[in-house]
């Protein structure tokens, strides 16, 4: 992708292209042939020379890479092709199965390694696995760009996301409750949920539940009658009423009055409501989705939140990660920013530098979704000249990237034991990965510290080998 990006390229997903580099011809050239044959567009180099002039020339979302190679070593390319092509995926093939080497292309930015055999069909299912994360990213295509928000990406976490939101979409009169860090996207989740549940032309009422002044929230709820309080000069329909046959989103549910808590819980329960200073009751005909960003088990116990009321709304509790869990999808998201704000904006603004892609990378967000996007609109106001540089990026967030630094090794022996013969690359891994969540007593940021490693490559890698973790 180059070139300055215009009103209809910006935010397009990029083709999704794979680059083998091996000089095993015939090896190479088989794993081409069958990626090729389903359907997916494949290089092939055969040094490392050849292989770096591809990538200055090419876009690659995929990229075997092996790491022996005449002209260079494959691990030691892997920052040189991460600083052209931020968001590919580097896969490692090595014929010699060493821990070491192992570590350090992780270390170096891979995103997996695998052992050469003899069969082809452990890089082809690599690519497949590359590809099907990729694919993930058209998922909510019809949207609005608004709608967009938070939910794109192709992380494992962001896919369980949606396929839970998918899965009880089918439910109308299933009570979902959406939790989750400031900034998550739990509204943007909602809509979604709104427009797959059959009546996306029907209305989606989202009630701000700290917003709400406590003298009114069950008429701003429910509606009144004329004459039912002092002011009440004409009848009123509530949000339960005007959301129909829609969606009605109660957002911070955790801040809701208590005594407002029972009269929400019978509405749930009988789905019927009156207004105030009515007796004929209502129907409720709407989906009902909350939203919190607090632990409503501890409001629980606290005696700030109804039990009853917390075990109505956790039918069908769905987490929204954090961003910080969810890896590449920063780079994901910054694109779509960059081509949202663009189009909104009216002005063209070039593709985003590795440079600029390794220092959104490396910063937690505390915000989440909804800090990023702030910080690509700044970004955008700023690039006078239409290039986003760092200077146009937030302190904070440059701070991060000098400070990212990789841990440093302690001595040659192994923290756990290694039996010969019985032990393999894949079992070691599995033993460095627990003795370093345990050093990190569970801590996911810290353990990948300790690796030398992403907290994504971590997530990626427990998932992987299916460590559960508390």
């Amino acid at each position: 992708m180059t070139g300055h990006i215009n009103d209809s390229a910006v935010g397009d997903r990029e083709e999704f292209r794979v680059l083998i580099v091996d000089d095993e011809q015939l090896y190479a050239r088989a794993i081409a042939r069958d990626i090729k044959r389903r359907g997916i567009e494949c290089d092939v180099a055969f040094c490392a020379a050849e292989a770096m002039d591809l990538v200055e020339k090419g876009r690659y979302a995929a990229i075997l890479l092996d790491h022996k190679l005449p002209d260079d070593d494959g691990i030691r390319m892997i920052p040189q092709i991460l600083a052209r092509q931020m968001s590919a995926t580097v896969i490692v093939m090595t014929a010699y199965e060493a821990i070491s080497n192992a570590i350090q292309a992780l270390r170096q930015g891979a995103d997996d390694y695998l052992v050469k055999e003899t069969s082809i069909q452990p890089m082809v299912n690599a690519v497949l696995d590359v590809r099907r994360r990729f694919r993930v990213l058209a998922a909510g295509s019809n949207w609005d760009e608004h709608e967009k928000d938070g939910l794109l990406g192709g992380s494992p976490v962001m896919a369980n996301v949606r396929d839970q939101l998918t899965r009880v979409s089918r439910q109308r009169e299933t009570t979902v409750i959406l939790t989750g860090e400031t900034g998550v996207g739990k509204e943007v989740a909602a809509r979604w949920l709104h427009a797959q549940s059959g009546a996306p032309e029907s209305p989606f009422i989202a009630v701000d539940c700290v917003a709400l002044p406590s003298p009114l929230v069950e008429s701003l709820l429910f509606g009144h009658e004329k004459g039912a309080f002092t002011g009440a000069d004409a009848s009123r329909d509530g949000a339960f009423s005007e959301a129909g046959k829609g969606t009605i989103f109660l957002d911070e549910i955790g801040e809701m009055d208590l005594a407002l808590q029972g009269k929400l819980l019978r509405v749930l329960e009988s789905r019927r409501f009156h207004r105030v200073g009515s007796v004929r009751e209502k129907q409720v005909r709407a989906r009902v989705v909350a939203a919190t960003n607090r632990d409503l088990l501890e409001q629980v116990k606290r005696g700030r939140f109804r039990f009853d009321l917390y075990q109505r709304l956790s039918v069908f509790p769905i987490q929204i990660p954090p961003l910080r869990d969810r890896g590449e999808d920063v780079l994901v998201l910054a694109r779509h920013f960059v081509g949202f704000f663009a189009r909104k904006m009216k002005i063209s603004i070039r593709p985003l530098s590795a440079e600029i892609e390794r220092r959104l990378m490396s910063y937690d967000y505390p915000g989440n979704v909804r800090e990023l996007k702030n910080v690509i609109e700044r970004a955008i106001i700023l690039a006078d000249d239409g290039s986003i540089e760092p200077r146009h990026i937030p302190d904070r967030i440059l701070r991060a990237g000098e400070e990212q630094k990789p841990s440093t090794a302690r001595g040659n022996s192994l923290p756990f034991d290694f039996i010969p013969g019985v032990d393999t690359l894949q079992t070691l891994e599995v033993k460095m990965i627990r003795h370093a969540m345990q050093q990190a007593h569970g801590v996911k940021a810290e353990a990948a510290r300790l690796l030398g490693i992403s907290r994504y490559q971590l997530l990626r890698r427990l998932e992987k080998h299916g460590i559960e973790t508390d």
